[in-house]
């Protein structure tokens, strides 16, 4: 049975997923770190595959930009799937002083200015963050890789590029926002409606305010480090 956006066959896809926003992001992890991996969906060319790291079954599929394409993809792998953790593997723009490209950071909540939420009818705020047991364990694994990550609030953003006088990135820099990024907020409260885990990593690549970037190809494929933390944490989650 598949979903009018993934046509994988039940089973198809592991515990755990992998979730760039770039398709070929998702074939580069496929074909660098997964062994026997194979391709399990391909609707609008938005690829996942399902394969074996360090004997384990992991899963990684691309999700698209911004909120509602993560959307749509994290609720079908959350209830048509059976998938019960989800890690983003994205790229951020740092929006801190003390970030500089390349610097791996993790979303322990997520700020937003879309009205994603809306749609629960909760009749407040709703606060995304990140599953505690899955934060925790990625940053067990960070240490381990003796990797310097920050941990904090992201801002996901429904909007890439500004009107000329409405950016709020001074606002959002003044409240110790870290990073923007298009995903994480939508992807934590879709974890929270099927009650399940989620968390997002983001490599930093650029700058909001330096002149400081990673060309597109470097973005797809230079994120390693975060890759093989990811990776290393879904295998802590399938250990007894």
């Amino acid at each position: 049975m598949g979903t009018p956006h993934n046509e994988a066959a039940q089973g198809a896809f592991a515990k755990t997923v992998l979730m760039p926003g770039d398709p070929l992001r998702a074939k580069f992890i496929a074909e660098t770190f997964l062994q026997d991996a194979k391709l399990v969906n391909n609707v609008r060319g938005v690829q996942g595959y399902t394969g074996t790291y360090q004997g384990t079954p992991v899963s990684v599929m691309a999700s698209g930009m911004g909120m509602p394409s993560i959307g749509i993809y994290s609720h079908e792998l959350f209830h048509f799937y059976d998938v019960d953790n989800i890690i983003r593997v994205g790229s951020a723009g740092a929006i801190s002083p003390q970030l500089k490209v390349r610097d791996v950071v993790f979303g322990q909540g997520s700020c937003t200015d879309s009205n994603y939420a809306h749609q629960f009818g909760l009749g407040g705020t709703f606060a995304p963050i990140a599953d505690f047991t899955l934060l925790s364990a990625a940053v067990e694994t960070a240490r381990e890789h003796g990797a310097d990550i920050k941990v904090g609030n992201l801002l996901s953003s429904d909007n890439f590029y500004s009107a000329p006088g409405c950016s709020k990135m001074d606002l959002w820099k003044r409240m110790g926002v870290m990073a923007v990024e298009m995903e994480a907020a939508a992807l934590y409260a879709n974890a929270a409606l099927a009650g399940k885990r989620a968390l997002c990593l983001c490599t930093i690549s650029d700058h909001i305010y330096r002149p400081e970037a990673l060309s597109a190809e470097e973005r797809q494929t230079s994120f390693t480090q975060m890759m093989e933390i990811a990776l290393d944490t879904a295998v802590k989650m399938e250990t007894p």
